[in-house]
């Protein structure tokens, strides 16, 4: 017979607010990467975002996780329209438009998170 003890159970405790300020930062150096890999790593991004900001309400990380779902959705419709209408040369400028917005809001996002402030 083997003498096993049962082990005590640790109850859940919710993340930290340095664990969720590492994941804001997480969700924003993703859609930094996304820039570059053609935005599959933003979808990663977008997901964390999602699933993390119901867990946030109530604090400063639900702005920064709020922010991140926004600038995705704004740059990827931004992006197809520009798609769309790539065949009147106008759609260049739908797709510039989204990168300058995607990128001023992940950066300033990224500087906030780091600062531990609420996206404003």
């Amino acid at each position: 017979m083997t003498d096993i003890s049962p082990q005590p159970t640790v109850p859940f405790a919710a993340p930290s607010g340095t664990d969720t300020r590492s994941l804001a930062i997480i969700v924003y150096g993703l859609y930094l990467g996304a820039l570059l890999c053609a935005g599959l790593s933003g979808l990663a991004g977008v997901v964390l975002a999602y699933i993390k900001r119901d867990e946030t309400k109530g604090t400063i990380w639900a702005s920064h996780f709020e922010n991140a779902i926004h600038a995705f959705w704004v740059w990827f419709g931004l992006c197809a329209i520009g798609v769309l209408t790539a065949w009147f040369l106008v759609g260049f400028l739908f797709i510039a438009a989204g990168f300058v917005y995607f990128i001023y809001r992940t950066i300033k996002g990224l500087i906030l998170a780091i600062e531990s402030k609420p996206y404003a």
